[in-house]
C-alpha cells in the first residue's frame, strides 16, 4: 500500500538534530518493513512557538498550495495513496493538509503523537487549537505514545477502539556503543551528561532546573558534560558559570554518531525533563548503559522503567531530583545494577519490534474502520 506521511512539526529530513525527527524518519523505515511505500507529503511545516495569526494564515496559505498539487496528482487512482498518516498533531503544529485530502479522496486516516489542548481553546491560541482538533477528530485511529495524551484524546474521543498504545522506541540500537562499567578510583568523580538544544521554553527551562539542581550538591563528585548548542546557551552557560573549574564540559552542537560515542564515556544521564514529550535521548542513554535521573514530568515515564532504569522526582521538586542524583553518585552496586537494566530495556524491550507489530495491527484497524463509516455513511 501506498502510505502519505505528514509531519507538521517539523519538516521531514530538514538535518536539525531533535528527536521528533528520530522518531518520524523510524516510523517511516517500520512502515517500509512492512512493506508499503511511504509517500512524504511535501510541505513545510506548520509549527507556531507563539501565537502569531498572520503566521498561522501564511501556514493556511501554503497548506492550500500543497492540497492543489497533490489534488491533482492524486486524481489518477495508482498515484493515489490508500491512508494518509500524520506524525504530530497539536494547537502548536495543527495538521493543515490532512483533512482537506482525507475527505477529497475518502482516504483512512492515522495519526501518531496528537494531544488536544483544551485551555487554548479560550485566547489567542483558540484557532490553531480548533484546526489540530478538526484533524483529529477526522482520523481513524490514533496512536497514543504516552499516558498523556491518551488520557487527553480520551476525553475528545469516545470509542476506545481508535486509540492504541505505541510506547516509544528505538531502531537501530547496535550503532549504539555500549558502557563498559569501570572501577573509579578513590576520589574520581562520576561522569554526568545531559543532551538537548539550547532554546528557549522548555529546553531553556530545564538546563536553568538542572543547574540549580547540582548546587544543591555541589560537595559530591561529579562533573556533568553539555551537549547543545542554541540562542540560549549564553544564558546557559551563566547558569552553570559558579561551578568550581573544570565541573561543567559545554561541547556544543554534534552529530548524533558523536552525541552517541559520548554517551558510553558518562556514568549517569541527568536531564530533569520538565513537560517532555518523551524524548527519545532517554532511550539512546540507556541503550548506551546509563542509569537516568529526571522528573516524573509529561511523557518522561513512556521512556523509562521507573526504580529499575531511572530515578524520578516529583515534577518541580528540585531537592528530590538532587536527592535522587546523589543516590546514584554515592552508591556504585545501585548504579551497576540499573545500568545493566537499562541495557537490557532499551535494546530488548524498546527495539522496534514492539512498535512494528503494533503499527501493523493498527494500519489494519485505521482502514477497517473507515471501511465501516463508509458503509454506515451509504445505508
Amino acid at each position: 500500500m501506498k502510505i502519505a506521511f505528514h509531519t507538521p512539526l517539523n519538516r521531514y529530513c530538514d538535518g536539525a538534530p531533535s528527536g521528533d525527527r528520530l522518531m518520524a524518519r523510524q516510523l517511516v523505515t517500520l512502515l517500509e518493513e512492512l512493506g508499503h511505500a511511504v509517500e512524504i507529503i511535501p510541505a513545510e511545516r506548520s509549527f507556531l512557538r507563539e501565537p502569531d495569526p498572520a503566521l498561522l494564515v501564511a501556514h493556511k496559505d501554503a497548506a492550500q498550495g500543497v492540497i492543489a498539487t497533490l489534488m491533482e496528482r492524486w486524481q489518477a487512482p495508482d498515484a493515489r495513496p490508500g491512508l494518509f498518516f500524520t506524525y504530530h498533531c497539536h494547537y502548536r503544529a495543527p495538521d493543515l493538509i490532512g483533512p482537506a485530502l482525507v475527505e477529497h479522496f475518502a482516504l483512512p486516516c492515522l495519526v501518531a503523537e496528537a494531544s488536544d489542548a483544551q485551555k487554548r481553546f479560550d485566547g489567542p491560541w483558540a484557532e490553531a487549537a480548533a484546526l489540530a482538533r478538526e484533524a483529529i477528530l477526522r482520523a481513524d485511529l490514533h496512536l497514543c505514545m504516552t499516558a498523556r495524551d491518551r488520557e487527553g484524546l480520551s476525553r475528545l474521543i469516545p470509542e476506545p477502539e481508535r486509540l492504541i498504545d505505541l510506547p516509544p522506541f528505538l531502531l537501530e540500537v547496535e550503532e549504539i556503543p555500549e558502557h563498559v562499567a569501570t572501577p573509579r578510583a578513590a576520589g574520581e568523580p562520576i561522569r554526568l551528561i545531559a543532551v538537548a538544544m539550547m532554546r528557549q521554553g522548555n529546553k531553556a527551562a530545564c538546563y536553568l532546573f538542572l543547574a540549580r539542581t547540582l548546587a544543591r550538591i555541589v560537595d559530591l563528585r561529579w562533573t556533568l558534560t553539555l551537549i547543545g548548542d542554541g540562542p540560549e546557551r549564553p544564558a546557559i552557560e551563566a547558569a552553570f558559570a559558579g561551578f568550581p573549574p573544570g565541573r561543567i564540559r559545554f561541547l556544543g552542537r554534534r552529530e548524533r554518531i558523536d552525541i552517541l560515542a559520548e554517551l558510553a564515556t558518562h556514568d549517569l544521564f541527568v536531564w530533569p525533563g520538565l513537560n517532555e514529550a518523551y524524548g527519545v535521548v532517554y532511550l539512546e542513554a540507556q541503550a548506551a548503559g546509563l542509569p537516568v535521573a529526571a522528573l516524573d514530568s509529561g511523557g518522561v515515564p513512556a521512556v523509562v522503567a521507573r526504580e529499575r532504569t531511572a530515578l524520578l522526582a516529583p515534577h518541580g521538586d528540585e531537592a528530590g531530583l538532587a536527592s535522587m542524583i546523589a543516590r546514584l553518585i554515592s552508591d556504585p552496586g545501585l548504579r551497576a545494577r540499573m545500568a545493566a537494566a537499562a541495557q537490557v530495556f532499551a535494546r530488548q524491550e524498546r527495539n522496534g519490534d514492539g512498535a512494528r507489530i503494533i503499527l501493523a495491527g493498527a494500519l489494519d484497524a485505521a482502514i477497517a474502520r473507515h471501511g465501516r463509516r463508509v458503509l454506515e455513511t451509504v445505508l
